[in-house]
């Protein structure tokens, strides 16, 4: 799935990931290939990305949005 992590300081990662792993109002979600489209709030804590070639990236999230659309595409803004 194709990703996108925007903060204010610009684009801090895009590229093609096989997981995203992070906490939302609602609790703990992973968000794999072909997920349904979904719009939620994020809290703070870690949002662990897995890209397709197993490396791990982590990023820190003190609030933000995770927004999954359709043609598996995810977006996250965070600040």
């Amino acid at each position: 799935m194709k990703l996108q992590v925007v903060s204010l300081k610009g684009v801090e990662f895009e590229g093609e990931v096989s997981s995203v792993n992070l906490m939302t109002t609602s609790g703990e979600i992973t968000v794999l290939d072909n997920h349904q489209p979904l719009i939620t709030q994020l809290t703070k804590g870690q949002a662990i990305v897995t890209k397709k070639d197993g490396e791990t990236l982590n990023l820190d999230i003190l609030s933000g949005f995770l927004e999954v659309g359709m043609e598996n595409r995810v977006s996250i803004l965070i600040s």
